[in-house]
């Protein structure tokens, strides 16, 4: 239980922190649709299912999640971008505020393509992390703020279910490298700072499986 309650300060985001009431966010699924379109599909797919293993799946992920990470690539108040990347900040420099929700909205209302993880091995060992964390590592279940089938908690933690391997292993790798750090309360660092290149890529493997 002690580990169980320490992920649920510290896995969430592959990528996201604990939102907090002000930023559930409503937008125009329609409009952003439009923007998506014109912005968005070359990399993450038309629908938000992404063709490129690179580039994460948007469909069916919280819009409060998908709308903070794009203010994220955007420099606020002098200050750099909490989210370091060339190709997303230049996407995302253009975008109001309300086009960052609209575009939540319309990929929030897609429906994930289910994946398939590949490898077996890799899958029994990223299950044993998943449900039950580490506890030599003192890491805690990822189920913990992600649930068990990888849903998420709306408004607090993303879906992460179905999410391509290589990139939830690139972000790992980079939560863990400090080249990423837009978690509040260095949550995912201290988590990927006790993961091995091994646990890394079997719970990848296994979160690209959930459905």
């Amino acid at each position: 239980m002690k580990y169980r309650l320490m992920l649920a300060t510290a896995i969430g985001a592959l990528a996201a922190p604990t939102l907090h009431a002000q930023y559930v966010i409503k937008g125009d699924a329609a409009k952003g649709q439009e923007i998506a379109a014109k912005v968005c599909a070359a990399c993450h797919g038309p629908d938000g299912n992404s063709p490129l293993a690179a580039n994460p799946s948007l469909a069916g992920q919280h819009p409060e999640y998908i709308y903070k990470q794009l203010g994220n690539f955007k420099p606020k108040g002098g200050k750099p971008a909490e989210r370091n990347n060339p190709v997303m900040a230049g996407m995302a420099a253009p975008l109001s505020d309300d086009d960052m929700k609209n575009v939540a909205a319309y990929y929030a209302s897609q429906t994930p393509r289910p994946r398939a993880a590949r490898d077996p091995a890799l899958v029994k060992q990223g299950q044993l992390i998943y449900r039950g964390g580490i506890g030599a590592g003192n890491v805690a279940a990822c189920a913990s703020c992600h649930s068990p089938n990888g849903a998420g908690l709306p408004a607090q933690y993303p879906r992460i279910s179905g999410q391509h391997a290589e990139y939830t292993a690139a972000q790992l790798k980079a939560f863990r490298a400090g080249e990423r750090a837009n978690d509040p309360n260095n949550m995912m660092r201290a988590v990927a700072s006790k993961l091995s290149d091994r646990d890394i890529a079997a719970v990848s493997e296994y979160i690209a499986g959930l459905r």
